[in-house]
């Protein structure tokens, strides 16, 4: 099994049984949730009914996939996937994977920012600019929050997620649930390049490049994996971690969706923002449930930027073995999105669009990731089996294929 050659700190003592060994995977999950899902999903139900359910739910199951790969990396090798880059991969190669990943975190921090901006004016009419700035200091604050251990900052954070699901939830139950046009959207189609490109969104925002390479660096050192029984079980509560968190990931994304395609999809003029559907949500289910909506769509913002500027972090350091003032790194990520607010561009199709963005970085991570766990000299026993690694290959090239496409169709048309 590969050893860094790098400074560990000292593991803490083996934790027997699986509940005090999650966490991790909820922390990740609150990316899976983001406001880049809010104005994605809430697009895709409200132009397409439920059309493209089928594509949360493949989303999902890939992300199930996608983050335990991560967790098992971080447990076999001691390394996050920045990290096993910088020393398993050419230098260059390293670099350019670097950079693209510091691309994917701007385009993360643009949509949180921005989600944040725009609940803090649906609740309280706040100017975007102010709320963008307000948006980056909770980030802060929820980072002080990690400095004091592992375990209060997941708390923090599962707890905001459940804040997004009881917003959901009420406009569920409130709106209605019609189960016969759930099941007709998972059959997979499309409609035309505008769902394609919305897929593509979708996929973006439900499988997060940056928490791909956080997943790992949040288990590599947490507990003591120094014999086989302790890897062996860590994986097994990771296991069940990473499936709990990511259902519930799933579980609020086809909510909104659902809620979308039940209650806004046949609105005058049609939702095109999350304005709209702010507006949408309180006239057909009143006004409780459109400060649900608000309240959640600000906790998944608040939760998503303070995990965001985490990963970004956890990326440096891991690709360049190098850190920087987290307010200067703060700072850079910040930029773009304080910009897009200034010049006034439409703020909701700018979050599915970063989604895109965020969709066209998933095989950087995704190759590296799935070459390294195929690899005995790096996991040791922990290794992928053969129907691991191909379904990991096969995931990887459906996400590739899918880009191509939407770049081919785009340019076509």
């Amino acid at each position: 099994m590969y050893q860094s050659t790098s400074p560990r700190p000292a593991a803490v003592a083996f934790v027997r049984g699986p509940l005090p060994l999650l966490g991790p995977a909820f922390v990740a999950a609150i990316a899976y949730v983001d406001p880049g899902n809010f104005a994605t999903n809430i697009t895709a139900g409200a132009t397409y009914g439920y059309l493209l359910v089928w594509v949360l739910v493949v989303s999902n199951v890939v992300a199930m996939l996608i983050q335990y790969l991560s967790a098992k990396a971080g447990i076999a090798t001691g390394l996050n996937l920045g990290e096993l880059c910088r020393e398993v991969c050419p230098r260059r190669l390293t670099v350019v994977l670097w950079a693209q990943a510091e691309v994917i975190a701007i385009a993360t921090d643009l949509a949180e920012v921005l989600g944040g901006a725009i609940a803090l004016r649906l609740l309280f009419g706040l100017p975007l600019l102010v709320g963008g700035l307000i948006t980056a200091v909770v980030a802060f604050a929820l980072l002080g929050v990690q400095s004091r251990g592992a375990r209060p900052f997941e708390v923090v954070i599962t707890g905001m997620l459940l804040v997004v699901l009881g917003g959901f939830v009420y406009s569920l139950v409130a709106g209605g649930v019609d189960p016969a046009a759930i099941a007709s959207g998972l059959e997979p189609r499309f409609e035309g390049t505008s769902s394609l490109l919305l897929a593509t969104g979708m996929l973006g925002a439900t499988v997060m490049p940056h928490v791909i390479y956080l997943h790992g660096s949040l288990t590599q050192h947490r507990y003591a994996r120094a014999t086989e029984e302790q890897r062996r079980g860590l994986l097994r509560s990771q296991r069940v971690d990473v499936i709990s968190a990511m259902s519930l990931a799933g579980v609020i994304n086809v909510s909104m969706l659902v809620v979308a395609a039940r209650v806004l999809s046949d609105q005058v003029p049609p939702v095109t923002s999350i304005d709209a559907a702010y507006a949408g949500l309180g006239a057909a289910l009143g006004p409780t449930a459109a400060v649900l909506f608000g309240l959640a769509l600000l906790a998944s913002s608040f939760a998503a930027s303070g995990v965001g500027t985490l990963s970004g972090q956890v990326v440096m350091q891991g690709f360049l073995h190098r850190r920087i003032p987290i307010v200067l790194r703060r700072l850079v990520t910040l930029a773009p999105a304080l910009v897009v607010i200034w010049i006034g561009v439409d703020v909701t199709q700018t979050l599915v669009l970063s989604q895109v963005v965020l969709s066209f970085g998933i095989p950087f991570a995704l190759v590296p990731l799935v070459v390294f766990t195929r690899r005995r000299e790096l996991m040791g026993t922990l290794v992928n089996h053969r129907s691991t690694t191909a379904a990991a290959v096969v995931v990887t090239a459906v996400v590739i294929a899918l880009n191509l496409t939407l770049v081919w169709l785009t340019v076509a048309g």
